[in-house]
């Protein structure tokens, strides 16, 4: 199973896969995402974790599923079901400012209970003195 470490890496290498049997040149697919020529160069490569909006865009440039582009980012499970920034991404009813600001907020929230977490106690199967 892939970790998040890994992720970037193998989003990228399936987009570039995906570019080059669709025979576009990564000018042309970032053009038609509406990205840089740069940071899609950087997503292919696995430097940058391209965020839910812009897999919509890369995806949409390459007339394949936006769903099957979330999978393979790790942003749906295996029964297809979204996350939350796969939802903040597909919703119609908000602008593309709003998608990256909610986007932001979550992950910081994300990373701030993940940094306050309290530490797991140790399982031990002795009993502790009374």
């Amino acid at each position: 199973m892939a970790t998040p470490k890994d992720l970037p890496q193998d989003i990228g290498s399936f987009i570039r896969d995906l570019r080059q049997t669709a025979k576009i040149s990564l000018r042309q697919l970032a053009d038609k995402a509406g990205v840089s020529n740069p940071y899609l160069s950087q997503i292919e490569r696995g430097l940058r974790k391209p965020s839910a909006e812009v897999l919509q865009q890369i995806a949409s440039a390459l007339r394949v599923s936006t769903p099957a582009m979330y999978l393979r980012a790790g942003l749906l499970d295996s029964e297809g079901q979204q996350g939350v920034l796969a939802a903040i991404a597909v919703d119609p009813d908000l602008t593309i400012a709003q998608k990256q600001s909610l986007s932001q907020i979550y992950e910081t929230f994300r990373n701030e209970n993940i940094r306050h977490a309290p530490e797991p106690e140790p399982s031990t199967n002795s009993e502790e003195p009374k």
